[in-house]
């Protein structure tokens, strides 16, 4: 008769049994991501390890073999690990010497300058050789640049034009004040300049990328220094193709080291 009084006995809940992680061998995905963007990681083994095993983590995937599967056929997933392990740090007025002889040499052209910048990150390049072009007088209609990146993360960024402090350090507060509108902590690059570029998701090694107008001067880089020799002699011979003037340099960064 006391039985209503008694607890209520409950089955205590059962532990979920902790995944098996196997984070072994690495080298598939090397390869892998070396044929699909030609980025090379052979030397940089620890890093890109401890990065994917980040990146499998947070999606549930324990092992490296499953993530290679599960990238092979989810075209979302492949492009958010190329975004975690594309991503170059940038900033305005980078190689800036580089970028003033152009434009100098540009003057003697009387037709409509088109460049590339292969890649362009988050669009500091781009758009620091569209301010310069500006300040030397150029007017609008007289110029146009086109940035490509692989990463849908930086192209995004681009698109926006927001940038905080420290990739504005080298530019001088006269021309932060006359290209870039402040808003707290942040500097958003006015429409005017950003009509002057344009951006595009793409892979160098796309068959689709010839497809390009032709260009008078490409700017890659900070790209040759992920790619083994093979790789880069490849990729200077696609960038060659899409120069108006076959003899016109590419125009390499200092650290990328292409003969």
């Amino acid at each position: 008769m006391f039985s209503i009084f008694k607890k209520k006995m409950t089955t205590p809940p059962i532990a979920k049994a902790k995944p098996v992680e196997h984070f072994t061998d690495i080298e598939p995905f090397i390869n892998y991501f070396r044929e699909e963007t030609g980025i090379d990681f052979a030397n940089k083994k620890a890093i890109v390890t401890n990065k994917l095993i980040i990146f499998c983590r947070s999606h549930e995937i324990y092992d490296f073999d499953t993530c290679l599967w599960e990238v092979k056929k989810n075209e979302t997933l492949k492009q958010e690990l190329i975004d975690t392990f594309a991503v170059n740090e940038t900033y305005f007025f980078r190689e800036i010497k580089q970028i003033k002889e152009v434009i100098q040499k540009a003057k003697s052209i009387h037709s409509k300058i088109e460049i590339l910048c292969a890649p362009s990150s988050s669009g500091e390049e781009p758009y620091s050789i569209a301010i310069l072009l500006l300040e030397e007088g150029f007017r609008p209609d007289q110029f146009h640049i086109v940035g490509i990146d692989i990463s849908d993360k930086v192209i995004t960024k681009a698109h926006e034009a927001v940038y905080n402090k420290r990739s504005l350090h080298r530019v001088e507060p006269n021309l932060i004040y006359k290209y870039f509108t402040q808003s707290g902590d942040d500097y958003i690059l006015k429409d005017f300049v950003k009509q002057q570029v344009s951006f595009r998701r793409v892979n160098i090694f796309d068959s689709g990328f010839n497809n390009l107008r032709k260009f008078d001067y490409i700017f890659s880089r900070n790209m040759m220094i992920y790619f083994d020799d093979e790789t880069k002699q490849k990729a200077k011979k696609i960038l060659k193709n899409l120069l108006k003037n076959p003899n016109e340099p590419i125009l390499f960064g200092h650290a990328d080291m292409v003969n």
